[in-house]
């Protein structure tokens, strides 16, 4: 295959790759923003829609306050003045103007007075009823849907009961159930209060609309949201009030032409509107097909969810708009993928024949060599390409030394936070907050006057104890810090002290015995503590891990020609001799998979060596592993390593001063 070919199918996939991430993209982004756009507008119609709701509850309430101020029907609440039939005629007539479906004249007590038509429930208790009871105890018009029942609306009227009664069509959506009609009312009412002169409660005047079949209040919503649609035509603008999950009022159409009524809300949107209150905008199936929807609860004065408002868009043909918009971009894709297709050929024909050396470089590079240069100039633009790409292997190959220094650094604090992690599991309990209530609690009892000197040395002791608690963990979270590294004058004893503070009273080190064995004239060196007490933590902590019965571990320093010593032993099951050897390479480990990450002996390794020191290894199957480090003295040149391990007995440490 030749270069030519080579790079002409690498730069078609490349640009079908590209095209298609794009594509992607542009469509995923269409989508996203078209079905936001037809959910913004359902929106704003439902906002719409309930306006022209509870206008109409409004609605109701103003004819009722105008016929409120009528002389005859507030002089039919004494028994005086007006004959019954005139005032009831008088009722009739505002039913009718405000087109109601039923119209009640109630006493003070919420009591049934009489009714716009004649055989009314008179003496009825209405007194329960939350809107008329708001009413009562405001003194002012109140308005609100109610969930009625049957028995209820028969005694309002026969035909309303009728109404009401809704034969249920069983829908695939819809949540299964055994009922097969709905006989319950979804009434907007309004109550207003008939006040005498001295604004003293006289009366109700009590009325509203039953929403069930009431085909021509959806209509009139949907006219006034949507623009009024072609007769005999199918709408594509839909408005439907809900009983429950039912449909009592719609303009949605069967696939008959028949109006939806009966028909029940798809089980998910219940769940979400009727149990929960929420408002569901997104796409829905409705009856027999989908819709760009938006429900909303309808409440009643007690804040029970009594049924829904929605308005729905019928979803294709906004999504044959939206397929047309992604037609076009796909057209524009392709054209462009077409026109990329024919530039390569010409390109190759033009300028790849000198482009070989180029290619070879780029291979070298690829398979890892870094130093790889094109190293040749001709005339023209191919000159500076093979210029630049030689430009890019420079920029390269320092990139590739930034990156290692960076993973090196990386390396050193995951090592750090793996081995913190090791040792938060002793600090279990949250104990910060404990210790600060231990600790204010023995000083308050301190200073109670009837104490006496037992009592005042137990509690030195709590507070010196809490103290010291609180300084380990203190010192373990300023360990997990990360800081830059900065190398000061230090002392490996305060060093040593600090890492045996941290892990002494942890729980990985309950069976081991510490033996600290540090020399007083140890001379200063100069590192960074933070560091230096990794190094010490890992040691320690895979010493603690050798010896899981229990055992001796061994912190000894000394001060020799070489430099300052540090020397770590532990009397745990050893080293095998044939991985000795192997025990600072990177993720080299014989730990079990999940136990150790192989790096933590590497990391100390490199962190000794960068403080100038060695570190050594003994080991024996059986007797304990002895780590030893040298660093140089304040002042003094770096330490040169040694061919031999340190022996295990270390007979200098007897001599040294």
């Amino acid at each position: 295959m030749t270069i030519r070919l080579k790079l002409t199918i690498l730069s078609i996939a490349g640009i079908l790759v590209a095209n298609a991430l794009v594509s992607l993209a542009a469509l995923s982004y269409l989508q996203s923003a078209w079905l936001r756009e037809v959910q913004n507008r359902v929106q704003l119609d439902l906002r719409s829609a309930r306006a022209l709701y509870e206008g109409r509850a409004q609605h109701v309430a103003g004819y009722l306050q105008a016929a409120a101020l009528n002389p005859e029907i507030l002089a039919a609440m004494s028994g005086t003045g007006y004959p019954e039939r005139r005032v009831q005629q008088r009722l009739q007539q505002v039913r009718r103007i405000g087109t109601m479906d039923f119209l009640s004249l109630l006493d003070a007590d919420g009591r049934v007075f009489m009714g716009a038509e004649p055989g009314a429930a008179i003496g009825d208790d209405l007194s329960h009823n939350a809107v008329i009871a708001a009413a009562i105890s405001t003194l002012q018009p109140a308005t609100g849907t109610l969930r009625v029942p049957e028995a209820t609306l028969r005694r309002i009227g026969d035909s309303l009961a009728a109404r009401a009664r809704i034969d249920l069509i069983p829908t695939r959506e819809a949540e299964p159930t055994t009922e097969t009609t709905s006989s319950d009312g979804l009434v907007l009412v309004a109550a207003v209060p008939l006040l005498d002169a001295r604004g003293a409660l006289q009366g109700l005047l009590y009325g509203g609309d039953l929403l069930n079949g009431r085909n021509d209040l959806v209509d009139s919503i949907r006219d006034a949201v949507f623009c009024s649609p072609i007769d005999d035509a199918p709408s594509l603008d839909t408005v439907t009030i809900f009983l429950g999950d039912v449909r009592i009022a719609t303009n949605v159409r069967q696939a008959d032409g028949q109006r939806a009524i009966g028909t029940r809300m798809s089980r998910k949107v219940a769940e979400e509107v009727l149990e929960r209150g929420e408002v569901w905008t997104r796409p829905a199936f409705v009856v027999n097909d989908w819709y760009v929807t938006a429900y909303e609860p309808i409440w009643d004065p007690e804040r029970q969810v009594v049924g829904s408002l929605y308005v729905g868009l019928l979803q294709a043909p906004f999504q044959q708009r939206r397929n047309t918009l992604v037609g076009v971009v796909s057209l524009m894709v392709l054209s462009g993928t077409v026109a990329c297709f024919l530039l390569i050929y010409f390109m190759n024909y033009l300028v790849l024949r000198p482009a070989s050396k180029v290619i070879e470089m780029a291979g070298r590079v690829i398979q890892g060599d870094l130093t790889a240069r094109v190293g040749m100039r001709p005339p023209g633009e191919i000159g500076v390409l093979c210029q630049s790409v030689d430009q890019m292997a420079d920029a390269l190959a320092e990139r590739e030394q930034q990156l290692k220094a960076a993973t090196g650094k990386q390396l050193h604090r995951s090592e750090k936070l793996a081995s913190l992690g090791r040792l938060a599991a002793g600090v279990a309990h949250e104990i910060n907050n404990p210790l600060t209530g231990v600790l204010t609690f023995a000083h308050l009892m301190k200073e109670k006057p009837n104490m006496d000197d037992q009592d005042l040395q137990d509690l030195d002791l709590i507070i010196h104890e809490t103290t010291r608690a609180a300084e380990i963990v203190r010192g373990l979270l300023d360990f997990s810090r990360e800081r830059a590294s900065i190398k000061e004058p230090l002392n490996l004893n305060e060093v040593i002290a600090r890492t045996i503070r941290l892990i002494r009273n942890q729980k990985l080190f309950e069976r081991i015995a510490i033996d600290e064995d540090l020399a007083n004239d140890l001379p200063d060196i100069e590192g960074d503590m933070n560091q230096l007490q990794q190094v010490l933590l890992n040691l320690s902590l895979n010493a603690c891990e050798a010896m899981p019965t229990g055992g001796t571990l061994t912190l000894r320093t000394r001060s020799q020609q070489r430099g300052v010593m540090v020397i770590l032993e532990d009397t745990g099951g050893g080293i095998d001799p044939e991985h000795l050897e192997r025990v600072f390479d990177p993720f080299f480990t014989t730990k079990p998979v999940g136990k150790g990450t192989g790096l933590g002996l590497s990391v100390s390794y490199g962190i000794v060596q960068q403080h100038g020191g060695t570190i050594e290894v003994d080991s024996e199957l059986g007797r304990g592993t002895t780590f030893t480090l040298v660093f140089p003295a304040l002042g003094q040149e770096p330490v040169a390593a040694t061919a031999d391990s340190v022996p295990r007995e270390h007979p200098f440490l007897a001599t040294a001063d």
